[in-house]
């Protein structure tokens, strides 16, 4: 889905220090991620006589979109060698050529060439989203597979050498592929009709009568390829069925479009592959395209090279959607697009994917006990591992996510609407026992970092109970979790727990806060934490505060980053406190009250000539910063608007502090101070030893000037 600008000065993180890159290996994930047909493995820990390429999370390059941030490029001639991890007689391989060439890859096993090589391509891969601001070109791999003709065990050697490109290899699938299925009783062959399996004929019309022929029953696709040449539309009341994915291969852009179905659509067993080569958003290249109907379920799929997998709108109740493979989608793996009630998604594995792996977006109508579980995601190139985006009573339970890249976390709860009308999260969203690897990325949009799990109030606030249990996040390049209004409208954050998390290796904080609003944290371990625990610093400046609520049994995450000013790099960890810095400077300001545009973010905005004005007539009026983090602060500068034409005047003020922000002491007792043009409209206040507060809070009793309290600049420092 597409994602809209937020512009802020900061400094981009260009590099990650190689403490970040710890493997992880799928036996450490045993509760979380599908249970899969066949085993992974990395190109990078084979042996091999090409070079090793990452690692690197810089948007654009080709490690930053691998398995593990890192690959291993083959020119002509030279290899890659696997162990075989598993009982094997069938290998995918994900893997990357240079834009605009073919090829093929030997394929040795044990030493022995085969006769039947991998071929290669770049056709599907480098794609543009010109539409999307700061977009890259992404989509560098793909992915190609290959029965072996052979039986292969756990211990032996299959080698890829590239012949006539080079060839980038990131990870490779071992799988034991069962044999055929046979025509189940009773069922209507789509042959019986005419389809073609040499895939050379059009079998469109033959799908067609096969599929109004059972209705009630079984529509039989045997091994073959067919062709497709138009999609499918009235299918309601009938199961289509194919012999395995590896042996039933239908090659279509397009299966079934259509708008609604009285459901009892049940679709299993075989590949979809499709021909699309960049993303359209208007074309409808999606293996479904609408609805199925209720009822209804996909299984066992293999779906390829198409814009989407599932674009579900209409009416999908109770759809189940499991055992499937998506992989190389220009954009989203699967969209729950308004209106699904108790639909399941689980036991999925995606790779590849253009845009958000599984979404569900609240268009129209709100998504409804609906459920994404135990799957597994691997390198979303453009967005999210998994999106919600808006519904009601939502759960995210138990999926793997790996290697997102560019304007992506791996799980992100969100009020971005896209379009009218949209349906806020509300009820109950729970996000339990997901884990998170290598997951979050630099938003070239927002030019700064994204965590691994980001809940986003960003086009109204999140008035929902979230509840994110039993995380574990491993190796983020930035932050754990963040807390955002992405649309810099400064909506809050509310009603957020995290319960049960494990941090490891995260590269800058634990919590990202740049949101007004709360959140409650128990039992959330952190080791080698790469900056701080927590960067605290509201987006806009003045939109308010964020509460941070220790529910007790955290560790290893106390620290606060200290400067707003700046974004932490991974591993750099916080800077020395510079006593000549304006800690209250952009902070997040609150009052008592305002008058007109005079808010009290004027007084903490860097420019003198703006100012904050309380009520009028309404004495005592208070003035309130967060300076982020508790400091020993020793002096403040006092200031209004340097013109002439503001006359000298007597404000009489309290200064208090407090380390919580709900418990104020008086730091220094009320105090007459003399604002004169001619000295500059400037007051300086010492405060005492041992002072150290969070929250600075100015009370104005008096002003002899003008009946508010005014400010144009409250500065803090250390000395």
């Amino acid at each position: 889905m597409q994602r809209t600008v937020r512009s802020m000065s900061v400094l981009t993180i260009t590099a990650l220090s190689a403490g970040l890159l710890t493997a992880v290996t799928p036996t450490a994930h045993a509760a979380s991620g599908a249970t899969l047909p066949f085993t992974s493995v990395e190109a990078e820990s084979a042996t091999t006589t090409g070079a090793k390429i990452g690692p690197d999370y810089t948007q654009g390059t080709l490690a930053s979109e691998a398995s593990g941030r890192q690959a291993v490029r083959l020119t002509s001639g030279q290899r890659v060698e696997f162990t075989v991890p598993r009982a094997a007689n069938a290998v995918n391989v994900a893997y990357s050529v240079p834009d605009g060439q073919s090829g093929s890859l030997d394929v040795y096993v044990n030493g022995t060439k085969l006769a039947r090589t991998l071929a290669v391509t770049s056709k599907y891969s480098y794609i543009d989203t010109s539409w999307i601001p700061g977009a890259k070109q992404h989509h560098f791999f793909d992915n190609a597979r290959l029965l072996l003709g052979q039986n292969l065990q756990a211990g032996d050697k299959v080698a890829f050498q590239a012949t006539g490109t080079q060839v980038t290899v990131d990870v490779a699938d071992f799988e034991q592929v069962a044999t055929a299925a046979t025509q189940p009783a009773g069922s209507v062959s789509v042959t019986s009709k005419g389809a073609d399996p040499s895939g050379n004929g059009d079998s469109t019309q033959a799908f067609r009568d096969a599929i109004s022929a059972a209705q009630g029953g079984v529509v039989w696709i045997p091994p073959g390829d067919y062709k497709l040449t138009s999609s499918l539309s009235g299918v309601q009341n009938v199961t289509l069925q194919g012999a395995g994915s590896w042996h039933t291969v239908v090659h279509t852009s397009r299966f079934i479009d259509q708008s609604s179905s009285s459901g009892g659509v049940h679709i299993k067993d075989f590949a979809v592959i499709g021909e699309v080569t960049e993303r359209v958003d208007s074309n409808p290249d999606n293996f479904v395209n609408g609805a199925l109907g209720p009822g209804s379920s996909v299984s066992g799929m293999w779906l390829q090279h198409l814009k989407v997998g599932l674009w579900l709108m209409g009416n999908n109740d109770n759809l189940v959607v499991e055992n499937n493979r998506i992989l190389d989608t220009t954009a989203d793996g699967l969209n729950l697009n308004g209106n699904a009630r108790g639909v399941r998604v689980r036991n999925n594995f995606l790779r590849n994917q253009g845009d958000d792996s599984l979404a569900m977006w609240s268009l129209y109508a709100p998504d409804t006990n609906s459920s994404f579980e135990n799957n597994t995601i691997s390198q979303p190139n453009l967005a999210n591992g998994i999106a919600i985006y808006g519904g009601t009573d939502i759960a995210v339970k138990n999926n793997l996510v790996s290697d997102t890249n560019a304007l992506g976390s791996g799980i992100a709860i969100s009020n971005q609407k896209f379009l009218d009308a949209f349906s806020p999260l509300a009820g109950t969203i729970t996000v339990d026992g997901n884990t998170l690897v290598r997951a979050g990325a630099m938003n070239p949009n927002w030019n700064h970092p994204m965590g691994a799990l980001r809940v986003d109030s960003y086009d109204s606030a999140i008035n929902a109970t979230v509840n994110i249990t039993n995380t574990t996040i491993t190796d983020s390049p930035y932050s754990a979790f963040e807390f955002v209004s992405g649309g810099g409208q400064g909506y809050p954050v509310r009603n957020v727990t995290v319960d049960g998390a494990t941090v490891r290796n995260t590269g800058t904080v634990v919590v990202q806060a740049e949101a007004q609003g709360a959140a409650t944290f128990r039992n959330v371990m952190a080791t080698q934490v790469g900056s701080a625990g927590v960067y605290n610093c509201p987006y806009p400046a003045s939109s308010g505060t964020f509460t941070l609520t220790d529910g007790g049994g955290n560790s290893g995450w106390s620290s606060t980053w200290s400067d707003c000013s700046t974004w932490p790099q991974p591993g750099q960890g916080n800077p020395a406190p510079d006593p000549t810095r304006n800690l209250a400077k952009g902070r997040p300001a609150t009052a008592t009250g305002s008058q007109d545009v005079y808010t009290p973010g004027k007084a903490v905005d860097g420019d003198a000539n703006s100012y904050w004005e309380s009520t009028n007539n309404a004495f005592p009026q208070s003035w309130t910063v967060d300076l982020g983090s508790t400091e020993a602060v020793r002096r403040l500068v006092l200031k209004l608007p340097p013109s002439a034409a503001w006359g000298a005047r007597t404000q009489t003020v309290t200064v208090l502090g407090s380390t919580d922000g709900s418990a104020y002491a008086t730091v220094v007792g009320a105090t007459g101070y003399r604002f004169d043009p001619a000295t500059g409209n400037t007051a300086t206040v010492t405060l005492p030893s041992g002072t150290n507060l969070r929250y600075l809070r100015l009370s104005v009793s008096a002003n002899t000037g003008w009946p508010a309290g005014q400010f144009s600049e409250v500065e803090a420092y250390l000395s």
